[in-house]
């Protein structure tokens, strides 16, 4: 049975399935960008752009520009997908952080990425909260996170006033996704006023649970936050073992961005 199944696709030229997956039973579609317009340019209704060479927090190297920043595209739609590029500009890198306009409270929020690769490169989709104050007693959660040092390590991370990088005490997991910068994967969180959960494909690989103390430092998760893609390079961690020109440009891939909500 198994031969005459590939024998079949061999003759009708089909490959192999792509990834899907579905929210966990009782959510809906609230908001999606399948990033499949004609156009090459990002509707503005969608998303914001943060712009500068600050170093954000990191001591990042990259130059956040509005997808486009003279003659250089660095957040382009093309063949149904999002693709932001980090490449040298006028001496610098630059690359695209990028935000929705909406935010919400709870729900499960997921994206459909292929990972750029090389030493240096930095690409991470990600939460804030929508009226940040203070970092890190406001929250953040990482929904996927990987560096071009350590490729296809997959990490889901949350960062609060009690749990994070800074301190060494943050929550998070790693998994290695062998393929993470060749082929699509599927990268969620399900958040709840009780826990916060990461998947790959449908699979759960962290948890979070929320004290129920009532402690804004333990759980600051009860505030709408805003969804964040970018590519960043270098800083901290992307640059921890230095950062390979030869690797630009990189390109991060983004099949589409859905937001689902009880």
């Amino acid at each position: 049975m198994l031969f005459t199944v590939l024998l079949s696709c061999m003759l009708a030229g089909c490959s192999a399935p792509s990834v899907q997956t579905t929210a966990p039973k009782g959510y809906h579609l609230v908001w999606k960008d399948e990033f499949n317009t004609s156009k090459h340019s990002l509707p503005s209704h969608q998303w914001w752009y943060e712009t500068g060479d600050k170093g954000w927090g990191n001591h990042e190297l990259e130059n956040y520009v509005k997808a486009v920043n003279g003659n250089d595209t660095c957040a382009l739609v093309s063949d149904g997908t999002l693709k932001i590029v980090a490449k040298p500009s006028s001496g610098k890198v630059c690359s695209v952080r990028m935000n929705t306009n909406k935010s919400w409270k709870y729900g499960y929020f997921e994206a459909k990425m292929k990972l750029p690769g090389g030493l240096g490169t930095w690409p991470a989709f990600w939460m804030m909260p929508k009226n940040n104050k203070s970092w890190p007693h406001d929250g953040e959660i990482d929904i996927m996170e990987e560096v071009g040092l350590n490729p296809n390590n997959i990490h889901c991370t949350i960062h609060c006033g009690a749990y994070n990088h800074v301190l060494g005490t943050q929550k998070g997991t790693a998994k290695l996704i062998p393929d993470a910068e060749q082929a699509f994967h599927v990268y969620a969180v399900e958040w709840t006023p009780d826990y916060i959960k990461g998947f790959i494909d449908g699979e759960l690989y962290f948890s979070f649970d929320n004290d129920h103390t009532g402690n804004h430092e333990t759980w600051p998760f009860d505030a709408p936050f805003y969804l964040k893609l970018n590519l960043a390079w270098g800083g901290d961690w992307g640059g921890s073992k230095g950062v390979d020109p030869s690797a630009l440009p990189a390109t991060f891939v983004i099949d589409y961005v859905r937001v689902y909500q009880k």
